[in-house]
């Protein structure tokens, strides 16, 4: 496994703000949602989702990511370049909106434009968007799934300390059978694991 080295924070109060050596995962502001609908309708970003999406589902899709923060003080954060300001995606964690053996759980996604991909700006913030979690919410286990087909997501589920549970490999029920994304793959990282692959005190 490739260990990640990251230098992080948490900049605590209504909203927390994560922040790593060369990103921000912070809440969504209204500005963000006309470069987040071009990255989902990117059909190169959005090769292993069954279709692009349309203005109004990402614009439902962010208020959805908003307010999962202002409940449980997580969620799949809208990520900026720390040196920019620039969107350049949504990393974080959310619940598990489907029935399956491994709900209600957690699950980690990311989502970056393609012209940031090939820079490890996905496993840095969702290195740091485990550690949050695990530290300051106190999750227990955090899963990840993706078809079978997509590997670079793969790779970073790896990357970041993740397992594969090829038990637990399973048909998504949000899309329909005999399509050739259905199959997905199941990742999964429990605290104590992640604290033994994981030196202490790296949060400043």
């Amino acid at each position: 496994m490739i260990r990640l080295k990251i230098s992080m924070k948490f900049l605590m109060g209504e909203n927390p703000i994560i922040q790593t050596s060369r990103l921000i995962l912070r809440q969504w502001k209204d500005e963000d949602l006309e470069p987040f609908a071009k990255l989902n309708a990117d059909p190169k970003v959005m090769e292993f989702f069954p279709a692009v999406w349309t203005l109004e589902e990402s614009k439902a899709s962010m208020q959805t990511a908003r307010t999962h923060i202002e409940m449980h003080g997580f969620g799949k954060w809208a990520v900026s370049l720390l040196e920019t300001g620039e969107f350049i995606g949504r990393i974080g964690l959310e619940e598990i909106d489907f029935e399956a053996p491994f709900s209600p759980n957690v699950e980690l996604g990311y989502r970056i434009a393609y012209n940031h991909w090939g820079k490890g700006y996905a496993s840095e913030g969702a290195k740091a968007a485990l550690e949050y979690c695990f530290r300051q919410i106190g999750l227990k286990e955090i899963f990840a799934f993706t078809p079978v087909l997509n590997q670079r997501s793969q790779f970073v589920m790896r990357r970041i300390g993740m397992h594969h549970d090829s038990k637990g490999d399973f048909d998504h029920p949000k899309i329909k059978e005999g399509h050739h994304l259905r199959r997905h793959v199941l990742y999964r990282i429990g605290y104590q694991d992640w604290q033994n692959d994981n030196d202490i005190g790296k949060v400043r």
